[in-house]
């Protein structure tokens, strides 16, 4: 526990430093939902389901510092969980599921005029599917009612920040996730669109 206090605590103060020196920081809010191949079979003759579909609320922030370059991260999960049924010909496997995806990016942000801004990005993330079971199984610190199937991404996303009042901005965006051995859908890999609200805070805030 005194472990995970300290790594907090270096987070936030590294945030804040940072943060004094960036020229911008945009944090927003959004919802959107994922687009994938449909149900695939596969040449062994197994079903996957698509991980089309479904609400993802999603939290992200862009620190822009000098010449338009900076970095950020988001992350945007399901609300609601779906169910996963992939079958073949001698067995069924269904349970309920939840996919998140988060990623770290280099990016390139700047204004266009008053009103317009835009941001290109690229980095590494992941793809967290969270499977549900009916038992809690306990750790050292927290239990859990799930298990995590970990696939590394790479990322890349662009948006368009529209400023309807001060420095609040509403930003369509596209993003596409890369995914290393995603087998529970076949390898696909998953592309998500989404509608966010913000505010851009500039140097003094």
């Amino acid at each position: 526990m005194r472990k995970l206090l300290t790594c907090g605590v270096f987070a936030a103060a590294l945030v804040f430093a940072l943060g004094a020196q960036a020229q911008e920081f945009h944090g927003a809010f959004g919802f959107g939902t994922v687009k994938a191949p449909g149900t695939t079979t596969n040449s062994a003759g197994t079903t996957f389901p698509s991980v089309s579909g479904g609400l993802y609320p999603s939290f992200s922030g862009f620190f822009i510092l000098k010449h338009h370059i900076g970095f950020g991260g988001e992350v945007a999960w399901r609300a609601h969980r779906a169910l996963y049924t992939e079958a073949g010909s001698n067995f069924l496997f269904q349970a309920p599921y939840r996919p998140i995806f988060y990623d770290v990016d280099a990016v390139y942000g700047g204004n266009l005029g008053k009103k317009f801004g835009g941001d290109v990005m690229a980095g590494i993330g992941g793809e967290d599917l969270r499977f549900y079971t009916p038992y809690y199984t306990c750790g050292f610190t927290s239990c859990t009612n799930y298990q995590s199937s970990n696939h590394f991404a790479g990322h890349f996303g662009a948006d368009i920040r529209y400023y309807f009042w001060g420095h609040a901005f509403i930003r369509p965006e596209a993003h596409y996730y890369v995914i290393r051995n995603n087998v529970e859908f076949n390898g696909a890999n998953v592309s998500r669109f989404a509608v966010s609200i913000g505010y851009s805070f500039m140097p003094g805030f």
